[in-house]
């Protein structure tokens, strides 16, 4: 795609998608979680009232995100946003208020997903999010064909959006969702849901503000070059992420709920497996990111090189990630919360000084120790409820070592 489209299409596009993101997560209740974690994750009842909740939060989402996009539209009119920046676009109000069906179509989607997830059942949610996957890239390449521009990009989110919600219908068992309320589930989904809703707002925020402050700062073009950059550093850490989320916790749940003396074995188990591979990642791409981005994109693309080089090392602290699953396993969800607003706190003090200092270096500089700010945290309150072992975390971090080697053995590979 980025060699059929313009590099500031994918800097629209970004921040359109960051819109629908922001609406979904300010509004999460964790719904999915309660499922995951509660004993009436079964019942009917349930899960019906999980997904009437759902359906009702979707479609004031799509109410906002068309009010967003008057107000985008009648800010670049007025005059407050920079003319260079990538929101004073004149397609971007178009964009949001169209792919903000994404949001309306997805809270339609079945709580099934969240039963298969409870239950541990990954490979029939991989198999839907690899074929609505599949089916959003085909419309894409199709759209493009015939139109070169970004509407290519908002019709491939839909339709994805439109086969995942299909498919958790179809193919999975469970649950045939209908229109129920159950009072006494809806007050547990927001008392365990409040302390996941702030935690939520704050993990959007952390995950998104570098590139809404970013599309404030440079133009459309700058802004698509390093959302290449951030999306091939993202592939990696959503992978990760995807198994500390969607295997970790379950089992966390389970093992809380079931033998609790466990827990900290088990937390051990996964780190094992999730920090080796996140240390080796970040290695080889800190050391090879520059040859891969002129691999794999054409010379518009060349700058995303060096700020893949400067993300990677930001995965060196993704590993920690899997005690805050313990964390809200063992209903401390607060946490979350504390870990959350430190990390957004750092990242808002240190990527404008970095950018005023040192330009878009200093930018990723200040995302960077973002992602370390929040370690020392974490360690404190594993350390607090018995779940860290300092030696079992040293004796991974060879792991880096490994990966700058073939990082190393990856760039003679492609003369560069």
């Amino acid at each position: 795609m980025t060699r059929l489209l313009v590099p500031e299409m994918f800097g629209v596009i970004a921040i359109a998608v960051i819109v629908m993101v922001g609406l979904s997560m300010f509004s999460d209740v964790g719904l999915k979680q309660s499922i995951v974690q509660s004993k009436r994750g079964s019942d009917p009842h349930f899960l019906n009232t999980a997904w009437v909740t759902q359906i009702l939060r979707s479609v004031l989402l799509w109410i906002f995100a068309l009010g967003i996009a008057v107000m985008v539209f009648v800010a670049a009119g007025a005059g407050p946003v920079p003319t260079n920046s990538v929101y004073a676009d004149p397609s971007l109000p178009y964009v949001i208020a169209v792919l903000s069906f994404t949001l309306a179509i997805g809270g339609w989607q079945s709580t099934k997903l969240y039963e298969a997830s409870r239950n541990l059942s990954l490979g029939r949610i991989t198999t839907i999010e690899v074929a609505s996957q599949i089916v959003g890239l085909l419309c894409m390449i199709g759209w493009v064909i015939i139109d070169r521009t970004v509407w290519a990009l908002v019709a491939g989110a839909i339709f994805s959006t439109i086969s995942r919600t299909l498919l958790s219908h179809v193919l999975l068992p469970g649950t045939t969702n209908r229109w129920e309320w159950d009072k006494s589930a809806s007050h547990e989904f927001f008392h365990f849901g409040k302390w996941i809703f702030i935690s939520t707002i704050l993990s959007f925020l952390v995950l998104h503000t570098d590139r809404l402050l970013l599309g404030g700062l440079v133009n459309a073009t700058v802004l698509g070059v390093y959302v290449i950059a951030y999306l091939v550093f993202n592939s990696i850490e959503q992978m990760l992420t995807k198994i500390i989320g969607e295997v970790s916790f379950p089992a966390f749940s389970e093992v809380a709920r079931e033998r609790p003396s466990e827990l900290r074995a088990s937390y051990y188990r996964f780190h094992f497996f999730v920090a080796p591979l996140a240390y080796f990642c970040s290695g080889t791409l800190m050391m090879s990111g520059q040859a891969l981005i002129g691999l794999l994109y054409d010379q518009r693309y060349e700058a995303a090189g060096w700020m893949l080089q400067i993300l990677a090392a930001a995965l060196l602290a993704l590993p920690f990630g899997v005690a805050t699953q313990c964390f809200m396993a063992l209903g401390a969800t607060r946490l979350l919360s504390y870990v959350g607003t430190l990390r957004l706190a750092t990242l808002l003090v240190l990527t404008p000084i970095g950018f005023h200092l040192f330009d878009l270096q200093g930018f990723l500089l200040g995302i960077l120790l973002s992602h370390f700010s929040q370690v020392p945290l974490t360690i404190f309150y594993q350390i607090k409820y018995g779940l860290f072992d300092l030696r079992k975390e040293l004796v991974l971090i060879p792991a880096v070592i490994v990966g700058l080697a073939m990082g190393k053995a990856i760039n003679l590979a492609i003369g560069y």
